[in-house]
């Protein structure tokens, strides 16, 4: 066993090594295609706009209380679930372009060329989040609890921005081009974030289609930050997705990590071949 651990740990390191590596050269990318970013904030700026001034007016919130500020959870939720998107779209273009095969030919991890998407989605996502809340703050969105709770629901927003890239991860592997890819998202995504608590009050809906509402990852994610930002947050009258949407979110990323981790390294290899 001794003899196996300095191996290990080599192992480990190379793979964390050439992940970073590839995490850097997919950064790079980002201010010499700067349509990617700016896109990607405007789509999530127009959502902010759109819902708080025009749509705002009309959705009343159970209880009362600023629905811009019920808002803004749900954009932050709805833009960490379509980040996977991105990743489809990255993994799809360089695996149609032979960028993959020119990694696979290099003395490097082979987890790397995934990991290194997924870690570099992470930072990507998390700046557009940040230029989002920025925005939150112009319409007058705030954070009523202490900044150790105002991190802690960033935290949460980034671990599931993780769990997403690997969603993205496998679909990029498994569709033929971009535009099945950017397809495919949008038809999982769109009933994933709009069927929750993102927009309105789940207790507007039917009965049949609230449960489903209230179990959603997109609502326990949201309901979580609004509840760790001291937002509104009118999730549900009781049951357990209401009482601990926080252990709720960190059990679904859970899951999906389980899932769709293993589905992309499989993937990979198997194209690999």
């Amino acid at each position: 066993m001794a003899a196996r651990s300095p191996a290990s740990r080599g192992g480990l390191y190379r793979e964390l090594r050439d992940g970073l590596i590839v995490a850097e050269r997919n950064l790079r990318r980002v201010p010499r295609i700067p349509e990617l970013a700016v896109f990607a904030i405007v789509q999530s700026i127009m959502f902010v706009l759109l819902f708080a001034y025009v749509f705002g007016g009309a959705i009343p919130l159970p209880g009362g209380g600023s629905y811009k500020e019920y808002l803004m959870p749900g954009i932050f939720a709805q833009t960490i679930a379509f980040a996977s998107i991105t990743t489809a779209l990255g993994m799809v273009d360089d695996l149609n372009k032979g960028i993959l095969d020119r990694f696979r030919s290099l003395p490097m991890a082979r987890s790397a060329v995934i990991s290194g998407r997924a870690l570099s989605d992470l930072v990507y996502n998390g700046g557009i989040l940040a230029v989002l809340m920025g925005t939150g703050l112009f319409v007058d969105w705030q954070v009523r609890t202490s900044v150790l709770e105002f991190f802690g629901g960033v935290g949460l927003l980034l671990l599931f921005t993780f769990a997403m890239s690997w969603v993205g991860v496998w679909v990029g592997l498994s569709v033929p081009n971009v535009e099945t890819a950017q397809q495919f998202g949008f038809t999982l995504l769109f009933p994933l974030t709009f069927v929750s608590n993102a927009f309105v009050p789940t207790a507007t809906l039917p009965d049949w289609l609230r449960t489903v509402a209230e179990w959603n990852p997109v609502s326990a994610l949201t309901a979580a930050t609004r509840q760790m930002w001291g937002n509104p947050n009118p999730y549900a009258a009781s049951g357990f997705p209401a009482e601990n949407p926080v252990l709720l979110t960190v059990a679904w990323t859970g899951v999906i990590l389980a899932v769709f981790v293993p589905l992309g390294l499989r993937r990979y290899r198997s194209i690999s071949r």
